[in-house]
């Protein structure tokens, strides 16, 4: 194992071959593919056709496993009196929900983003989105879209890896105009580092970015072992039509069109990314508001028609209000206790985090792509952490 250092100079796309793809740390978000040539993604895998001499290129640049300063992203970005060690920025946290019952059965939970970027559309917040889809693969592909039924159409979750910054980087121009993109946490880190660039080339993409709404994200499946799974339980992709975690139920939820069928969650966890082991963030701390299912005392049929939803901007802030002033969002205030989970279960994935981190690097002082000086970080350098670090 190499330490990776902020002190490291090596040509960009050697640094991110031998510290991120060669270490097991892409994500495959894309945020490297589309602003160079050489750079691709062939199903959910970030490959290299060529050797390219750049000595500071953007691929390093905007990768969320690279080195970055996350005290001057989230002075950037947020409201200091905002911020919380465990889940970042919270202006509000709340349970939300579409308005329209249809809407609810037809998305993912409660439809909440689907409502925000419906509404952030009508009212001329943005005059495009970046999504994800599903292409004649029925792999997770990033798309442009500017209206109801486009968005409509790609509502759910997949649970696979969808290179949205690629689709950010490759087809937001002039034309697409202001843009707000939906994204997992790594694509918002992603994001949130191209904004605080200083490359001249991205200036007027970013200027064009004005509201990213997160998706709360525990991991991502690895498409060659999920396919597989699937095939073994006589699921073929295309039949797939939603997809869902029931609470307390241990077990993905696909719904096909031959009806609902349930793979028990041991199965599943076999066909995590490995990459997502290392990730700390589970609720897309560098968005505008931030998107999850909802937990709360009910039966399921009741919670699943709710979201949780964190505002974390000003700009968020707006939007929820408005969304609720014009009636096309129910929003109501969640409990503390709640919160106090939510917050649990993130310090849980960010002490698992930094114990698989510390296991792959060997030493408490290389924590690979994360700033050891971070306050964020060092919170939850335990002795339990440490400790483990070797078992």
């Amino acid at each position: 194992m190499v330490e990776l250092s902020l002190k490291v100079k090596e040509n960009s796309q050697k640094f991110l071959k031998k510290y991120v793809l060669d270490e097991g740390l892409c994500t495959g978000c894309g945020a490297c593919v589309s602003i160079c040539p050489y750079q691709v993604i062939y199903r959910d895998r970030t490959v290299q056709l060529h050797q390219c001499d750049l000595q500071d290129g953007n691929c390093s640049a905007f990768c969320p496993r690279t080195p970055a300063d996350p005290a001057a992203l989230r002075k950037m970005l947020f409201e200091s009196a905002d911020l919380t060690p465990e889940i970042g920025a919270v202006k509000g946290y709340y349970f939300s929900r579409a308005a329209d019952p249809e809407l609810r059965a037809t998305a993912q939970h409660g439809a909440t983003v689907t409502v925000l970027l419906e509404l952030a559309l009508s009212e001329g917040l943005i005059d495009s989105a970046v999504v994800s889809t599903r292409n004649q693969e029925f792999l997770q592909e990033g798309v442009i879209v500017n209206n109801t039924e486009a968005i409509r159409k790609n509502t759910g979750s997949k649970f696979t890896v969808s290179p949205t910054v690629a689709a950010f980087n490759r087809l937001v121009t002039k034309e697409a105009g202001n843009v707000g993109v939906v994204a997992t946490p790594c694509q918002a880190l992603a994001l949130a580092k191209m904004r605080i660039s200083k490359t001249e080339e991205f200036e007027n993409k970013i200027k064009q970015l004005k509201l990213v709404i997160g998706l709360y994200c525990g991991w991502t499946l690895s498409v060659e072992k999920y396919t597989k799974l699937l095939l073994d339980k006589n699921i073929t992709p295309e039949s797939i039509r939603k997809m869902d975690i029931p609470a307390g139920k241990n077990v993905l939820e696909i719904f096909t069109d031959d009806g609902a069928k349930a793979i028990p969650f041991e199965e599943v966890q076999a066909c995590v990314r490995d990459a997502c082991q290392y990730c700390m963030d589970s609720t897309a701390e560098y968005a505008d508001v931030s998107v999850g299912s909802a937990r709360f005392a009910g039966s399921w049929e009741e919670v699943r028609q709710w979201n949780q939803l964190i505002v974390r901007t000003e700009k968020g802030k707006a939007l929820v209000d408005l969304a609720v002033k014009k009636g096309v969002l129910e929003v109501r205030t969640a409990p503390e206790e709640s919160l106090n989970e939510l917050k649990a279960a993130a310090v849980n994935k960010k002490k698992n985090a930094l114990k698989n981190i510390i296991r792959k690097s060997g030493s408490v002082k290389n924590l690979l792509y994360l700033d050891s000086r971070d306050p964020a970080v060092l919170k939850y350098l335990t002795k339990e952490v440490f400790n483990k670090k070797v078992k």
